[in-house]
């Protein structure tokens, strides 16, 4: 068993290390503050191939499996964890029409998605339906052999209203998992409409809201995968977004010890830097060894999501589960080794503590990720 990145990976990580210095970090407090949604900048990540990581390279993909993607969302989220989830949101629409969709659906729709001159976002959650995801209600009836008639909601959807393309995962069969399929729906498409801009805690550099349907009249040939796969499409698609997402906790944990740290070694009480205290030194010593064992625990699931293990979804979720609460806790931490200057938005920890929190809920919440995880060893 190797841990070590080998030279390309190495690469991969130092190329988004840098830009995440260079174009993210500088800017993501204003973003935070100003709710900017920055387009020209995603684009630029787009430019390096962070836009289409895992999709093929006859459509401006990189190619790249699913270790290199969590090497690249802890680095872009070490410099804004919002607009890094985004993107990996935008790569998660990306690899599904990549690798269930029709050909003529990939010539169609992946240049301009890894270029990000198209931008994606994922349709899965509705109100009624949030952990019970194969409960949803929003309805697809086909007319003919030319198109599908869509209508019902979604809720919670990042990049709503300015995204150009929406993965829509609606009932086209009888209830259940089985009666769900994966349908692209145009931004200009008649019927399609947006709700009013949520108020967020975090993630404030990517706009969220509803998504609503109302005899939204979409092509047939925009299918993903055929009928009744959209539940199989979304869950696979959701192994990957919560290794991800796990990167992503990483990588804001990461930026907060990293500014616990200057703070701990500046900071003077009772005539002495607050890191010679020893209970200060045991809490950073913690707070490193978790972020260890959580990155481990996602580059495991990393690497059975590459190798394609029997393993992986349950892989998924315990990284998923562990790297989103542990990251939490390290920010959590970070923030009090700041004493009262981390609860200023002068400091950059109070954001990281926003922007992290969520992770505990998306792309399944933990304690739908302990329910994945009992029922696998419960059926062994």
């Amino acid at each position: 068993m190797d841990f070590a990145l080998s030279e390309e990976q190495q690469a991969i990580r130092d190329m988004a290390r840098a830009f995440a210095q260079e174009k993210l970090a500088p800017h993501a407090a204003a973003w935070d503050e100003d709710e900017i949604f920055p387009v020209e900048v995603l684009r630029e990540a787009a430019a390096l191939g962070l836009a289409g990581i895992y999709v093929r390279d006859d459509v401006g993909g990189s190619g790249l499996g699913r270790l290199d993607a969590a090497l690249i969302f802890e680095e872009l989220s070490a410099g804004c964890v919002s607009t890094a989830a985004f993107l990996s949101i935008h790569n998660m629409v990306s690899w599904m029409v990549d690798r269930f969709a029709a050909e003529e659906v990939r010539q169609r729709y992946l240049p301009a998605l890894t270029s990000m001159q198209s931008i994606a976002s994922y349709c899965l959650t509705e109100p009624g339906s949030g952990s019970d995801a194969a409960a949803l209600k929003t309805r697809a009836e086909k007319v003919g052999n030319s198109h599908y008639v869509l209508n019902g909601g979604k809720a919670f959807i990042s990049g709503s209203g300015t995204s150009d393309v929406y993965a829509v995962m609606c009932r086209t069969g009888g209830d259940g998992p089985k009666g769900v399929s994966c349908i692209l729906v145009d931004k200009d498409t008649p019927g399609l409409s947006f709700g009013k801009k949520e108020r967020k805690l975090g993630w404030n550099s990517q706009p969220t809201a509803m998504v609503m349907f109302e005899d939204c009249k979409v092509p047939a040939e925009n299918l993903v995968g055929g009928e009744g796969e959209g539940f199989r499409i979304a869950m696979a698609g959701l192994d990957g977004g919560r290794i991800n997402i796990a990167a992503c906790s990483l990588g804001g944990a990461r930026a907060a010890l990293e500014q616990a740290l200057g703070y701990v070694k500046d900071r003077k009480q009772f005539g002495k830097p607050i890191a010679d205290f020893q209970a200060t030194q045991f809490r950073l010593a913690d707070m490193a060894t978790e972020l260890d064992a959580a990155r481990l625990m996602v580059h495991r699931a990393a690497a059975s999501l590459d190798a394609r293990s029997p393993d992986a979804t349950q892989h998924a979720a315990m990284a998923k589960r562990f790297a989103t609460d542990a990251g939490f806790k390290v920010v959590d931490e970070a923030l009090q080794l700041h004493g009262g200057y981390g609860y200023l938005k002068d400091f950059p920890v109070e954001r990281l503590l926003r922007d992290l929190r969520v992770h505990r809920i998306l792309e399944g919440t933990n304690e739908i990720m302990r329910v994945i995880i009992a029922r696998k060893l419960l059926a062994d």
